[in-house]
């Protein structure tokens, strides 16, 4: 898992919104960042699918994570999906990629 996370951190941390101007997570203690707390899963979902289709991988987060996530109501609705505050939501196509890249990079 430590290729991982250092892949995302160099390519989706450095942009994300919960950054500051240097790059470096501005998340409080408080806060949970959803790609280190999912990371083993997100890394099994990119590898169980073999596809070209990115809503294939959606999908498979929708009903793999997003299913279990305290923010999803039973009907699928997330509010942080909605308010664009999810940063497995925001990112993902990015995500896929980065363990993609690194896959091939090992």
């Amino acid at each position: 898992m430590d290729k991982y996370m250092k892949a995302i951190r160099q390519n989706i941390c450095s942009i994300c919104a919960d950054s500051n101007d240097f790059g470096k997570c501005s998340l409080t203690d408080d806060e949970i960042c959803a790609l280190e707390v999912y990371l083993p899963q997100i890394v099994g979902i990119v590898h169980s699918i073999d596809s070209r289709n990115i809503q294939d991988y959606i999908d498979a987060l929708r009903k793999e994570i997003c299913s279990e996530c305290h923010s999803q109501q039973e009907n699928g609705y997330c509010y942080l999906r909605e308010d664009v505050n999810c940063s497995l939501d925001r990112y993902f196509p990015l995500i896929v990629e980065t363990i993609q890249r690194a896959d091939q990079i090992a």
